[in-house]
């Protein structure tokens, strides 16, 4: 199996596993979690939230393994500021849960750390995926220069 074989296979992979992870957080958010709280069951609807993350991240990570193209192998500052962003936030909406602000009293105390959670998710998967994407692509370089004769 040639370089080319093996990209145009890893692509292909590529394009199943966002395509899958989208429609399962697809199902997630727009389908378990709102029928948990509409049900009353706000401890489910949280642990459908919480589990709804991998699929997400994974999503931007096929994002930015399908549609990046550095040039040369970049550093890992986006995926270390959407971690820092999701823990810090995360943090600090367990802080004011802790603090007597529950999501179920105070709602508005907790949007913008929900909506910061989602977005450092998704710096960080299309961080990784980036990276990813020029290991890959400077792989693939050194295989085609020892094939060469």
């Amino acid at each position: 199996m040639d370089s080319s074989t093996n990209t145009k296979s890893g692509s292909v992979l590529t394009y199943l596993v966002l395509g899958g992870c989208a429609i399962v957080a697809a199902l997630v958010y727009l389908g378990l979690v709102p029928q948990a709280a509409l049900t009353g069951n706000e401890s489910r609807a949280i642990l459908y939230l919480v589990l709804g993350w991998v699929p997400y991240t994974i999503v931007f990570y096929g994002i930015g393994r399908l549609f990046t193209s550095p040039e040369q192998l970049p550093n890992m500052r986006a995926a270390d500021i959407g971690l820092a962003t999701f823990l810090l936030l995360l943090l600090l909406s367990l802080g004011l849960d802790a603090w007597g602000f529950t999501p179920e009293q105070v709602p508005e105390a907790h949007v913008l750390q929900a909506v910061g959670i989602f977005l450092g998710l998704a710096l960080f998967g299309w961080g990784l995926g980036r990276r990813s994407n020029a290991i890959m692509a400077a792989d693939s370089d050194a295989v085609r220069t020892d094939q060469k004769p």
